[in-house]
């Protein structure tokens, strides 16, 4: 059964961008329920003005996918901590200690969660006195060279109509998988992740620590939908980056309602306790850039401090998106009528037929039907191109959610058919084929030698007999060298401690 397909053959050249990132925009209004929660304030990558200035509270994507090779169990991959650069140090990344990060599924389409597994962190210093991230080589999480690590437990809450049923703590001091300093402190970091992936109880596994962000665009498309210019589309923005990543693999059985009614929603959150000591949901995130590109400027932070069953006061921001609107006046591609249903229709209640739950209420959930099975080559256009295995039939990690949403808001299901997209097709490193599924982190040592250097060239060979101590051989050059930097670093001196004492005279006189 095919909702809608087509052919996903080539595209339009136009379509080798035209606001690839705003693409996602075909998305809508979407919620998420906090527990035990206050009002919230700002998710993604950096879309809304307040989570932008708190990273580690910042939900960036999620995903969520029959596994390929475990079709009994789903997997969702949360990510938080946009733009991480691998060489961030020496205050590596790590996932908040006040803060509660929740998953949430709606297994009846009420758009509540029934289920939300919680995790909460914990970091630990062996050692106060270095600035060090580590203090050597780190071959196993407990290498007592990791001077910074964290843990975590996860709790799993069961509600009803948004009240506490049961609370069971499923897993506790679960190690986290560090950031990748780089290959001297960690020569080894596959086995790091590999030591931090971990089974639960009845047949659940999790995973947390960083990973390379698996999101793929273009972000150059901020820049005023490239004003018009297509001569530089086509780059991963998020090329180089890492995220840190909750995954969680669960069976079928125990998320979705019944076989018979086999559709969960599933979204995340954030929460932290605010100036009174209430927990407050800060970020959440379902389905990709909506809070970009769906929501203006004065409902971002109220989106993200609303919940799926109070979607209805964001529907014209879905009905009637000021994406299409911009593409029209900048590209000269007619804009689809209104209202938009079709994206009501798709978005907010999932594809007739294939994700959408009975009695739907609609809301801005990741829906995914569980009894899909994965598909051995999927399509990057998921339900577009045939391949009802992906999305928005949830969200695996090589889906290219840009151009199917993009194509979609630009009026592929109502008759305009167009292959827009942004040229990146693809993430720049390749996804595991076992869970966690998310690439490893780059490495903090990754970058490109300095300029006028080659290979094996250190530090050492740059500086020559400077690094020598005094009375090596080599004759007088190394004492010649070394005299000479401290007559220089003497007269520094004086001239500062001049300069001070001429200061310290003119400001005594000075009045005021």
């Amino acid at each position: 059964m095919t909702p809608f397909s087509r052919s996903g053959a080539g595209r339009r050249s136009l379509a080798t961008l035209v606001c690839g990132a705003l693409a996602a925009g075909g998305l809508a209004a979407a919620g998420v329920t906090a527990l035990e929660p206050g009002a919230a304030s700002a998710s993604s990558h950096r879309e809304a003005p307040l989570i932008s200035g708190q990273p580690q509270y910042d939900n960036t994507d999620v995903y969520a996918f029959v596994s390929p090779d475990k079709p009994n169990t789903t997997t969702i991959v949360a990510n938080w901590i946009p733009f991480e650069e691998p060489a961030g140090g020496p205050n590596f990344y790590t996932f908040a200690d006040d803060a509660q990060y929740d998953i949430h599924i709606d297994n009846d389409g009420d758009a509540q969660g029934e289920l939300v597994y919680r995790y909460t962190f914990k970091t630990h210093r062996k050692n106060g006195n270095t600035f060090l991230y580590n203090t050597g080589p780190v071959t196993s999480l407990d290498d007592p060279d990791l001077n910074i690590t964290q843990t975590y437990d996860i709790d799993l809450l069961r509600l009803h109509d948004q009240k506490l049923v049961s609370r069971t703590k499923v897993a506790d001091d679960v190690p986290v998988a560090p950031s990748n300093v780089g290959k001297a402190s960690m020569p080894d970091y596959g086995t790091l992740r590999d030591q931090a992936v971990y089974k639960l109880a009845g047949g659940s596994t999790t995973f947390a620590g960083q990973a390379d962000d698996p999101f793929f665009l273009d972000l150059r498309v901020f820049d005023l939908l490239y004003g018009g210019n297509l001569t530089e589309v086509g780059r991963d923005t998020l090329k180089g980056y890492n995220v840190n990543s909750i995954a969680l693999q669960v069976p079928n059985d125990m998320i979705r309602e019944s076989a018979g009614q086999p559709i969960v929603g599933i979204w995340s959150t954030t929460q932290r306790k605010d100036a009174h000591g209430d927990w407050t949901q800060v970020s959440r995130l379902g389905m990709p850039l909506v809070n970009e590109v769906v929501n203006p400027q004065k409902d971002k932070d109220k989106f993200n401090a609303s919940a799926p069953w109070n979607d209805a006061q964001f529907l014209k921001n879905v009905t009637n998106p000021e994406l299409p609107k911009l593409i029209e006046a900048i590209y000269k591609i007619k804009a689809p009528a209104e209202p938009r249903n079709d994206l009501v229709d798709v978005f907010l209640k999932g594809v007739k037929g294939l994700n959408q739950p009975p009695g739907v209420r609609p809301a801005e959930e990741l829906r995914l039907n569980t009894s899909i099975k994965p598909t051995m080559h999927p399509k990057r256009l998921g339900v577009l191109d045939g391949d009802n295995a992906g999305f928005p039939n949830g969200r695996r990690l090589t889906d290219d959610v840009i151009d199917s949403s993009l194509q979609v808001v630009e009026g592929e299901l109502v008759g305009s058919k167009n292959d827009l997209g942004d040229a990146v097709d693809k993430n720049d490193k390749k996804f595991e084929n076992y869970f966690p599924y998310v690439a490893e982190p780059t490495s903090g040592s990754r970058g490109a030698l300095a300029k006028g250097t080659t290979s094996g060239t250190d530090v050492r060979n740059q500086l020559g007999d400077a690094l020598k101590p005094a009375g090596a051989s080599g004759g007088g050059t190394d004492t010649t060298l070394i005299a000479a930097s401290a007559a220089a670093g003497a007269a520094g001196f004086l001239l500062i401690a001049t300069g001070l004492m001429w200061w310290r005279r003119r400001m005594h006189n000075r009045a005021y």
